[in-house]
């Protein structure tokens, strides 16, 4: 029976994502390409070989559109020949381009794939593809849902106020991010995972010295007085301190066969175990990560206890910490290079770039199993499971 591994995974530092930050002046197609070129030099493939690309990318408008992945692969000198595709699942993007890889090379269509994922919010800013007074959601949207729908931030403030998660409890999780982040990175854990690009060679918003102390004196990132009339129950909690920011960068991971691996002389970092997709509640929006990891457990046969380390995307403190509330999963095995708070959160290049950070953690951890699930717009979520081999 084929199965599906990956054999490198790389990603780009992460920039701010405004118009001084350190990625700011690279094209997003050439961030793309960037990770692309680098995945085929570390591993040594030929690229002729690569069978696809696929790669998340979540506003497609702009410098962003017109397939993004195409453009990025060619520019990455790969042959004419090799095609690719640019696939949204919101802020899942790339891993969902992850299992779509993984899945193509367990039924055999593919025998050597590269999922990617890119996003660029200095030079796309988010929302980019919605023009003014435009509705992208339609009349039976509104009919099913005549209340209306929310911006992410207030389904992260509902998330607080149902879970009953204070504005301490998440500032403390944002400075552990912070904390891990930085360690992570003087202890030289990050080296192996991310390819400099134009002398930028670390992690733009991580801030070792962030405090509770700090973060206490940050206002509401999202306070609305309609908002607030609608949902008395929100008290407010969720800033920019706990909250991931906009960012820029790009990540990739090459996809193959054990079988394949092995004839092109490729070292496996781990396998694509399981995996599972889920649509929730697209009020709350942000809670799918809870029924898609016990999906993706029952796929796998396996329970919590069996997961060594978690990913989990810090889009907001409160969605992780509700997780954890509802999972009864350790926080000490959730996150442990530290988060998308921390890290950034590039939309569409977040999902590889967790599962590169991931399957390298595994490594060195010695992890059998890992777990990595995320949290999407309009109530999606993606989660898999992977497995050392």
């Amino acid at each position: 029976m084929r199965d599906a591994v990956i054999v490198e995974a790389v990603r780009t530092p992460i920039g701010k994502g405004k118009p001084n930050g350190a990625l700011a002046h690279v094209h997003p197609v050439e961030l793309l390409a960037h990770t692309l070129r680098t995945l085929v030099e570390r591993s040594g493939v030929d690229a002729a070989l690569i069978d696809d690309v696929i790669g998340g990318t979540v506003d497609q408008v702009g410098e962003q559109a017109m397939n993004t992945t195409r453009y990025a692969a060619l520019s990455a000198g790969f042959p004419e020949s090799v095609p690719a595709t640019t696939v949204d699942r919101q802020c899942g993007s790339s891993q969902q381009a992850v299992h779509f890889a993984a899945q193509g090379v367990l039924s055999g269509a593919y025998d050597l794939v590269v999922a990617c994922g890119v996003e660029s919010m200095s030079r796309v800013p988010m929302w980019s593809n919605v023009p003014e007074g435009k509705d992208p959601f339609g009349p039976g949207i509104a009919e099913r849902y005549p209340e209306g729908l929310v911006p992410q931030g207030i389904s992260a403030e509902l998330i607080s106020a149902k879970w009953s998660i204070g504005r301490e409890q998440m500032d403390d999780f944002a400075v552990s991010s912070h904390r891990k982040a930085a360690a992570a990175w003087d202890s030289g854990l990050f080296d192996a995972e991310v390819a400099p690009l134009e002398g930028v060679t670390r992690d733009e918003c991580v801030r070792p010295g962030s405090t509770t102390e700090t973060l206490a004196g940050l206002r509401s990132a999202y306070y609305d007085p309609g908002f607030a009339e609608r949902f008395p129950q929100i008290e407010w909690n969720v800033t920019a301190g706990n909250a991931s920011p906009i960012n820029d960068g790009a990540s990739a991971v090459l996809i193959t066969s054990s079988e394949t691996a092995a004839r092109l002389g490729l070292r496996p970092l781990a396998r694509l175990h399981s995996f599972a997709v889920t649509g929730s509640d697209p009020l709350l929006m942000l809670t799918g990560v809870v029924p898609a990891t016990e999906k993706v457990l029952r796929r796998a046969s396996l329970t919590l206890d069996d997961i060594d380390l978690f990913e989990v995307n810090e889009a907001f403190a409160s969605v992780v910490l509700a997780w954890q509330q509802e999972t009864g999963a350790d926080l000490e095995r959730v996150n442990v290079h530290g988060g998308a708070i921390a890290l950034g959160h590039p939309l569409g290049a977040s999902g590889t770039r967790l599962t590169t950070t991931l399957v390298h953690a595994m490594r060195e951890r010695g992890a059998r199993y890992a777990l990595q699930t995320m949290c999407e717009a309009g109530g999606l979520a993606n989660a898999m499971v992977l497995e050392r081999v």
